[in-house]
Formats: C-alpha cells, sequence, structure tokens
C-alpha cells in the first residue's frame, strides 16, 4: 500500500521540485546579469525581473483562460467542431436557461440592494450608539462563515418534517405550528424559494455593506452636520441632505461589489437545493454542464455570458471612483 502510494506521489514530486528548482535558477540568472550590466540595461532589468513572472503568471493563469474559454463558447459539446452562435441561441431559447437567466437577474437586483439598504440603516442607526462594537461584531459575524455553512444553517431553518410524529427542528415551521399553521416546504415552491435563497447571502453580506458605510459615515465632517442642526435639519433631512451625498462613492462601491459576488453565487444555490425546483443560476449552470454533462461548449457559453453581465459593474465602478478623484 505504501509503496503504490509512494509510486504515484513521487512523480509530480519530482516535477515540483525541479520546477521550484528551475524558477530559482531563471532568477538568479536574471540577478548575477542585472549586477554586472551597465546601468541602462539595469533598469529594463528591473522591470524584467519583477513584471516578468507576474505578467507570465496573468496570461498563463487568466488572459489565457479567457480566450480560450470564448472560443469554445463557438464550439460543439466535444470542441471539435465549430458551430458559431448556435450555443448562445441555446442559452436564450430554451425555456430552462430562461429560468437560470431570470434566477440571476433577481438575485442581483434583490440581494445588492437589500444588503446594502440594510447595512446602511444599521450603520446609520449605530453611528453614534454606545457600544455599538458589540452589536456590529454580531452582524458581521455571518461573513466569517463560508457559503456552504451558512447554507447549512438555513437548510435547518427552512426545513420541513411532514411527519407530525417526529419533532420540528425548521425554525420557521415550528413557528408555523406554533402558531396553528401548516407546515410549509419553503425550497420547493417557485418562486418564492428563489427568494428564500436569497435571503440567505443578504444575510450574509449585510455585515460587509455596514461595516464600510459606517466608516465612510465616520468620515462625514462634525462641522458640516452641526450647521444642518443649527438650520433646523430633522434627523431624516440631515441624513438624506448631507450625510448620503458625501458617502454616494462608498454606496456605488458597496453595491457594485456585492453584485459582482451575486453573479457569481455557486454554493448556496448548490448546496441547498441543487439548482432544482426552478432555483438555478448561471454559475450552477455552467459547473453542471461543464463538469456534470461534460458539454464544455455551453458551459463556456455560459462563462461568456456572466463575464459579459460583470464587465459594465467593473467600467461603472471604475468611472465613478475617476469622476470622485476628478471632483476633489
Amino acid at each position: 500500500m505504501r509503496n503504490t502510494l509512494w509510486e504515484t506521489i513521487a512523480p509530480n514530486l519530482t516535477l515540483l521540485v525541479i520546477s521550484l528548482a528551475a524558477f530559482a535558477a531563471v532568477i538568479y540568472a536574471l540577478f548575477l546579469i542585472g549586477s554586472r550590466a551597465s546601468v541602462k540595461w539595469q533598469g529594463w532589468l528591473r522591470y524584467g525581473i519583477f513584471l516578468g513572472p507576474a505578467l507570465l503568471l496573468l496570461v498563463v493563469g487568466l488572459i489565457y483562460p479567457a480566450l480560450r474559454t470564448l472560443w469554445m463558447s463557438f464550439m460543439d459539446k466535444s470542441s471539435e467542431n465549430f458551430i458559431g452562435f448556435d450555443n448562445y441561441i441555446w442559452a436564450f431559447s430554451i425555456p430552462e436557461i430562461q429560468i437560470v437567466l431570470r434566477n440571476t437577474i433577481l438575485w442581483v437586483i434583490f440581494v445588492p440592494l437589500l444588503s446594502t439598504l440594510i447595512g446602511l440603516a444599521i450603520a446609520y442607526m449605530t453611528d453614534r450608539m454606545k457600544r455599538a462594537g458589540i452589536v456590529k461584531s454580531l452582524i458581521f459575524m455571518p461573513m466569517a462563515i463560508s457559503f456552504v455553512g451558512a447554507s447549512v444553517i438555513w437548510n435547518f431553518v427552512y426545513n420541513f418534517e411532514p411527519s407530525e410524529n417526529k419533532p420540528e427542528i425548521g425554525l420557521l415551521n415550528a413557528i408555523n405550528r406554533g402558531l396553528g399553521l401548516e407546515p410549509q416546504n419553503f425550497l420547493l415552491t417557485p418562486p418564492w424559494n428563489t427568494f428564500f435563497l436569497i435571503i440567505v447571502l443578504v444575510w450574509i453580506q449585510t455585515g460587509f455593506a455596514m461595516v464600510i458605510l459606517s466608516a465612510a459615515m465616520k468620515n462625514v465632517p462634525d462641522e458640516v452636520v452641526e450647521a444642518a442642526m443649527l438650520d433646523g435639519a430633522s434627523n431624516w433631512r440631515r441624513f438624506t441632505r448631507v450625510t448620503l451625498p458625501m458617502i454616494r462613492g462608498t454606496v456605488v462601491v458597496v453595491l457594485t461589489t456585492i453584485t459582482i459576488g451575486t453573479l457569481k453565487v455557486f454554493d448556496i444555490v448548490r448546496t441547498m437545493t441543487g439548482g432544482n425546483f426552478q432555483t438555478n443560476v448561471i454559475a450552477n449552470e455552467m459547473y453542471a454542464q461543464s463538469f456534470r454533462q461534460l458539454n464544455y461548449g455551453q458551459g463556456s457559453t455560459l462563462a461568456v455570458i456572466l463575464f459579459i453581465g460583470v464587465v459594465p459593474i467593473i467600467w461603472y465602478n471604475v468611472r465613478q471612483l475617476r469622476l470622485e478623484r476628478t471632483e476633489r
């Protein structure tokens, strides 16, 4: 048994050692050449030594896979025959994939909006509260839990026990029974089951939004707030006319950051429903097509659609940051 295990590991371990030794030898050679080169060439060699490996990793790990994925999206299931835009027509014409796109849009609309609004409300209410750190720590705590762990927790919250003879361990159904209502299987009824899954990610991301927005509120000058108070502005008007405009850039960053993360949501859907009962999203369907059904063409198409959805959000975020710098 031990000999078999060693025979399996030994080739990979040998390859790893050779790769590290070759990399160290190349770096040593570059430094050696740089120490003996002229001052002019030393500048170029510094760029090559420090930027070269990073650019190489960027090309190998990001640019090449992205271009290959784009090319594979125009290929058939086996990635051998060019079929043009057939995979994209499939993505926007098949009812099952239309449900996937619809669910993804619902996630993108509600998760950033609810997370930011709730986080903003908590940040404002705890801004001048005594011992606010305790409250913020409790609300931020879900951020320390993995998506899979949060999904397991919320599976217990939504748990449905059809037999009346067995104890009800689902929190919501225990409340239903306590109120004399019928227990519900929350994860089986579309489209409401999608919203029950959305609640899980809102629960996780609210702490992130609260921390960032709370820090932004701390940077609002006290003189501006006091001037508004002297003018007789109410708490609501001070918040909407003074605080909110001054942290608008931070709100945009929080919204776009959560939106990008929401577009890539996979773990929650995969753990809680497996994408069944009309709860599927693009990332989970991309995984199913590529690694379960081995349909690399359609899986790549969904990856490209996901990438196209992220690009405008990143562009808008960068544009807002540039506008803020220009205003300053």
